[in-house]
């Protein structure tokens, strides 16, 4: 659902785009208003995603309102002067419209919004996806940020594990089955000694998994399970 203002200064422009978002299913009235200083009143019931915003209006201007806000919604034009045209789009609208409003035309500038909309909602949700793809490690007095998908393997010294990463290695006080856990399936034990990343993996020859030009071996005890897991349910036959 897309939730949009309305902001004219002429009563029938209003209700004219009242009436258009009342047949669209996808769009939600928050408010409407006659300059651009309603928005923050209309913008108390829930945050606005697009404003219909005409451009000649007393107080302040569509343009002044364009030009002065930086982090705003999107913005459809609606404007019966053509000349401002160009100086809207670069002020960054979705669309221009020119009055009077057929329906027809307004129907496809909110597929526009429609479609920059969503581009949002998958960017706000690969940003929140990424949220716990990375973790902090001390490395010689210094917080390293890791990245989980940049780690080739990780292999297990000990007490510590080294975290391998492109020509980078980390050392960290850790044992290899708590790191197991933190980066989860998108990794695979290979041997009591190395967990490695599946899709870094470029090939596997006999006993050995290899990455590149770095190869691993795969312990006795783990083949089956790796096997079972990389190779018979990815290989095309």
């Amino acid at each position: 659902m897309i939730r949009c203002a309305i902001i004219d200064d002429e009563p029938l422009a209003r209700e004219c785009l009242v009436e258009y978002v009342s047949k669209i299913d996808f769009l939600e009235l928050a408010g409407t208003g006659e300059n651009p200083t309603s928005l923050t009143k209309i913008g108390e019931s829930g945050p606005i995603d697009l404003i219909f915003l005409d451009i000649q209006m007393p107080i302040l201007n569509g343009i002044e309102y364009l030009k002065n806000t930086l982090q705003r919604p999107m913005v459809i034009i609606t404007t019966a002067y053509s000349e401002y045209a160009l100086e809207g789009y670069e002020l960054d609208v979705i669309d221009y419209l020119l009055k009077p409003i057929t329906f027809g035309r307004f129907f496809k500038a909110i597929h526009k919004a429609k479609i920059a909309n969503q581009n949002i909602v998958n960017t706000i949700q690969e940003e929140e996806n990424s949220e716990g793809n990375w973790f902090f490690v001390k490395s010689n007095g210094v917080y390293e940020k890791i990245w989980n998908d940049k780690i080739l393997y990780v292999e297990s010294l000990q007490n510590y594990i080294v975290i391998h990463i492109d020509g980078e290695k980390h050392m960290v006080l850790m044992t290899l089955k708590n790191i197991e856990n933190i980066l989860g399936e998108t990794f695979i034990r290979i041997h009591k000694s190395y967990l490695v990343a599946k899709n870094k993996i470029t090939s596997i020859s006999g006993n050995m998994v290899h990455m590149g030009e770095t190869g691993l071996p795969i312990g006795k005890s783990y083949k089956k399970s790796f096997f079972d897991q990389i190779i018979h349910l990815n290989l095309l036959k």
